[in-house]
Parts: structure tokens; sequence; C-alpha cells
């Protein structure tokens, strides 16, 4: 799975792009400050997602000690859009800058098209029998295509996300909240759960996959 760090010091907006970010089919991870970047970073991230305006130093500083140490492809995102801020990121090797505000589809595919030219672009997640093609969106089971609604994917997607964790039913309900684009109820979730179950599993009943922890809720 491809493995983002994002670097932002304003809490909120780094949860709500983790969060997005993680229902792509990425591995979103923040960090705060330089120096905590400085402490997570290494050749196991595919991307860098930085800020330029931090809290211990600047954005363009760290840019450079990313690319002293790895070849991690750096993507500015912040709200200093003005020429002199994007020609700088770009000559310290930045791979692409992207103004706040930005449109979370084009934030994806600029991601996207970055980990192509770099040659990171690692989209394919696999969970016993399942293939999950997050570029493309697909999903096989021993080779066969499975076809998913969004939200049936999307939930997927969260449990590949949180694998082996156990996922509250209201934990759940808050991941899937913007795909269905209405109210998620709790018996709507358990109709998708099935729908989910009946098209990975081999014996939907007795599931393998996707199990049901009791009083508790879900884990892959």
């Amino acid at each position: 799975m491809t493995k983002i760090l994002i670097v932002e010091d304003d809490a909120a907006i780094a949860r709500n792009l983790t969060d997005f970010l993680r229902g792509e089919g990425f591995d979103a991870v923040a960090a705060g400050d330089v120096h905590e970047a400085l402490e997570a970073i290494d050749e196991s991230f595919d991307l860098a997602l930085l800020d330029v305006g931090l809290p211990d130093g600047s954005g363009f500083s760290l840019c450079s000690a990313i690319k002293q140490r790895l070849r991690t492809p750096v993507i500015f995102l912040t709200a200093s859009g003005d020429e002199y801020s994007v020609v700088t990121g770009l000559e310290l090797g930045a791979d692409d800058y992207i103004a706040k505000p930005f449109r979370p589809r084009e934030l994806v595919s600029r991601i996207r098209s970055v980990l192509r030219r770099s040659g990171r672009s690692s989209s394919v997640v696999e969970a016993g029998p399942l293939r999950v093609d997050t570029e493309r969106a697909q999903v096989t089971k021993n080779g066969r295509e499975l076809y998913l609604s969004a939200l049936e994917y999307r939930l997927l997607l969260v449990f590949l996300n949180n694998r082996g964790a156990v996922l509250s039913r209201q934990r759940l309900l808050e991941e899937i909240w913007d795909v269905a684009g209405d109210f998620v109820n709790d018996n709507t979730l358990t109709v998708y759960i099935k729908r989910l179950r009946d098209k990975i599993e081999d014996d939907p009943a007795q599931p393998e996959i996707i199990k049901t922890v009791r009083g508790l809720g879900y884990k892959l």
C-alpha cells in the first residue's frame, strides 16, 4: 500500500486529510512539525505532502533535508501560492505544488501522477484471496473481478486500512457517511456489510475475511 507522510501543523486539516487519503486507499501518516517529520520519514514512505509554514521551521528546509537523505517525492500543499514560493519549492526539488484551498479529487490525481513519474506507484493491496487495485478501484478474488458499489468499496478500504483492528459500528458509520451522500444509519450499515460479505466471502454465513467481534464490532 502506498505510504504518504502529511506534514501539517493544523491538527484538524491533518486529521481530515489523513482520513480522506486513507479512504482513497493510501496509508497516510501525519506529523505536526519538522522535527516530528524527520524522525518519522524513511525509505518506507512513497511520498511526502508538506506545508510551508511549520512551528519549528520551514517546509522548504524540510524538503531539502528529505531530498538529501532520500529519494522520496515531495508535494507542497500550502496557502502560500505566490510565484516566489512556487518557484522556490520547485527549485528545491519538489515534484509538485498545490495551493490551498484545494479540490480533494485533484489532489489525489496529482499524487498518483507524481507517484507514476517517480516509479513509486504501488496501488495493489492484497488480503487473502482478495486483490484490490486502488488506482483502478478494481477488486478481484482469485483472479475474478468483483463488482462493488461505491459504499461497499469504501467499507472494504476502511477495513484494509485498519487491518487487524476492531472497528466499532459507530466508527464505520463515520467513515462511510460522505460516500453515501446522505444519512447512513445502523440498519444501512448492517445491510452493506452483509452485501460486501456476500461478494467477498466463500461462505458469508461463516466469514473468514471480515469477522464479527461480538459486542465490539468487526475486524479484517
